[in-house]
């Protein structure tokens, strides 16, 4: 089963008024952002997610980040496709692409990073973005009439602020690539929830690292910063529709990044709380009740 995690309009954007099932999903950190909307096509069952809710009235840092991967999760997702919009750190990275990004930095700290607050679980993250899903979005480029970055470092920040200019700076030299605010915990949260999650991260402008033209008006600069997310965003729903039709083809196989806690949890058995296993089953059963 296939997550899709973006803006309010990716569902449509991909699959129109294809109808389906919207349900609202209960978890021990809450509600998610919104209603999980439940589609079948091309013999493929997805799950839609609107990161920011219904008319985008989440910032980042308000994102309710693990409540939404518990959700999907224990709807059945087994893979995750996300998108997010994203400033260039690099002249060659220009707005209205898009970045397949494979590395991240999180330069995040109001977020809660992990679900287990009350085990001991390290899961790895030297490959924080699943490479078999980063290959199947690779593959579906040649479909696509944008251009495309294979690979890429996301530097995720806190926000909601936009960054100064020396953080800008800082983030270049970092080695950064695209700059951002929603990728963190999100791909973690993913991983402890073994599931594969790969991301495509939309190019806006070029932050502002690299000053703006001094004629132009803030109006204008914002109304060319919209219309290049709009024309990103189409980009990206093609990408992933292609991308899909190529899963819905060829399912995925096995992947690490689906046993991800098989070496992960350090806590003694006997000394771990039943009842927060309980409360985690949808990510616990298959190590701890198997």
């Amino acid at each position: 089963m296939i997550g899709l995690i973006g803006g309010t309009g990716l569902g449509q954007a991909l699959f129109g008024e294809a109808g389906g099932e919207e349900r609202w999903v209960d978890t021990p950190f809450g509600r998610p952002s919104g209603p999980v909307r439940l589609v079948q096509w091309r013999g493929l069952r997805l799950a839609i997610l609107a990161r920011h809710g219904e008319g985008h009235v989440l910032n980042p840092s308000q994102v309710p980040y693990r409540a939404n991967i518990f959700a999907l999760k224990k709807l059945g997702v087994t893979h995750v496709l996300a998108t997010g919009a994203v400033g260039s750190l690099r002249e060659e990275i220009h707005p209205r692409d898009l970045v397949i990004v494979d590395q991240v930095i999180d330069r995040t700290y109001r977020r809660v990073p992990t679900f287990y607050d009350e085990l001991a679980v390290h899961v790895e993250f030297a490959q924080p973005y699943c490479r078999q899903l980063r290959d199947v979005l690779k593959s579906a480029v040649a479909e696509v009439d944008a251009r495309v970055h294979p690979n890429g470092t996301y530097v995720c920040m806190e926000g909601p602020a936009f960054s100064t200019v020396a953080e800008s700076i800082s983030h270049r030299t970092l080695g950064g690539d695209v700059v951002g605010m929603t990728t963190m915990p999100e791909a973690k949260l993913a991983r402890e929830a073994e599931m594969c999650y790969a991301q495509v991260a939309l190019a806006t402008d070029h932050d502002c690292w690299k000053p703006h033209d001094p004629g132009i008006s803030r109006q204008a600069l914002m109304a060319e910063i919209i219309g290049n997310l709009k024309q990103a965003s189409a980009n990206a729903a093609a990408l992933l529709k292609a991308a899909l039709g190529r899963l819905a083809e060829a399912p995925p196989g096995e992947c690490d990044c689906q046993r991800a806690l098989d070496l992960a949890i350090w806590s003694d058995r006997a000394a771990i709380n039943r009842a927060a296993v309980e409360r985690l089953s949808p990510l616990l059963d298959r190590c701890l009740h198997a």
